[in-house]
């Protein structure tokens, strides 16, 4: 909700993220710090800082953790029954990492939640009893509540981050803007049945249920099903058909880039875009303080400023700790502004609205 009562004090810019004065000391400019509530839709408050907010020591739980992924080595990357590796979880949502290298030998069925897959890495079907999904990299896959499923890969190992969550998954009201943006239902893959043979003596369902796992056994193909109608099933999406919103003299939180939604938890695409034109626009997103959000970040890809980004780099900001790209490359995107025109980036992010613990493995164990 927005309040009508806004305070400038001190030395402040006349437009927030614009033209930043210099420190008292001089020859550097004032870092803008945003503190927010709500994400950003709530209350805010800029802070005009002569040192860089992110440099700090932590102890304890409050501090900020990231790993690649390619460092953590889930069980089913080496063993076809195994199982994903838990990352960050709370009472809303449960981050997992699979780097599965051979398909399922089983079928999947979660009463727990809705599920929704990102494929960092790798290419293959998920097979569903509404159809089957082909999916490849910079694919969304979303697997409703109690589908009947199966992972089929290709080639090398997959690389998938999962978000699972306890509420329904949906897309959000984007006011204003069409149906069209950000991205046109049309470019959602819903899958067609496909005829099945039963080749097996017997089928299994591994169901996740109240964070328990039972089997059920079938004498069927599980993906028998010949036809279905209804607003309830699974799909895939691919970010080479986001729309991205854009400012050419605003550099736009994360929050207008929403994908889905969740009780307590948003799906944000970060994704290429043309650079803010207006001069005086700080073109890095700025220092922040998300009070009533974690966040975590993927890498997918991409670079900034021309410098490659880390494929597979994660990371978790806790609510309230000051987090956001080093000082250094704010000061390049001033220095440089005629030779980049555009952001190249490539990041999942994930803001939840509890407080999400941190699997001891992302902690070394500790």
């Amino acid at each position: 909700m927005r309040t009508l009562i806004q305070f400038s004090k001190g030395r402040t810019s006349k437009q927030a993220h614009r033209d930043l004065p210099e420190a008292t000391a001089g020859g550097s400019l004032l870092k803008d710090d945003e503190l927010t509530r709500q994400g950003f839709d709530g209350r805010e408050a800029v802070l005009y800082r002569t040192n860089d907010p992110t440099v700090f020591r932590t102890t304890g739980r409050f501090r900020s953790t990231s790993a690649m992924l390619s460092e953590i080595v889930p069980s089913d990357r080496d063993d076809p029954r195994g199982s994903a590796q838990r990352l960050y979880h709370n009472a809303d949502v449960t981050i997992w990492l699979s780097r599965r290298s051979e398909s399922m030998p089983f079928f999947c069925r979660n009463v727990d939640g809705d599920e929704c897959w990102f494929v960092h890495r790798g290419s293959g079907t998920v097979e569903t009893e509404f159809g089957p999904i082909p999916f490849e990299q910079g694919d969304y896959v979303v697997i409703p509540k109690a589908i009947t499923h199966r992972w089929v890969v290709t080639g090398a190992e997959t690389i998938l981050l999962g978000i699972e969550t306890v509420g329904e998954l949906r897309a959000p009201v984007y006011p204003g803007l069409g149906r069209q943006a950000p991205f046109d239902p049309d470019v959602i893959r819903v899958p067609e049945p496909a005829p099945v043979q039963s080749v097996e003596s017997e089928y299994e369902i591994r169901v996740k249920y109240d964070n328990e796992y039972s089997g059920i056994f079938v004498d069927h193909h599980p993906c028998d099903v010949e036809g279905w109608k209804g607003d309830y099933f699974p799909f895939a999406f691919n970010i080479r058909d986001w729309n991205v919103i854009m400012s050419d003299s605003l550099h736009l939180p994360p929050s207008m880039h929403v994908f889905l939604v969740a009780e307590g938890v948003n799906i944000i695409n970060l994704l290429p875009r043309p650079f803010e034109s207006v001069h005086g626009v700080e073109r890095i997103p700025w220092f922040h303080r998300n009070a009533d959000y974690d966040e975590i970040a993927l890498i997918h890809g991409g670079n900034s400023l021309g410098r490659p980004m880390k494929p597979g780099l994660i990371s978790h900001d806790p609510q309230g700790i000051h987090h956001g790209f080093p000082d250094r490359a704010r000061i390049k995107a001033r220095r440089e502004w005629d030779a980049h025109a555009r952001l190249e980036w490539e990041i999942i992010m994930i803001e939840t609205a509890r407080p999400l613990k941190v699997d001891p493995i992302l902690l070394g164990g500790n």
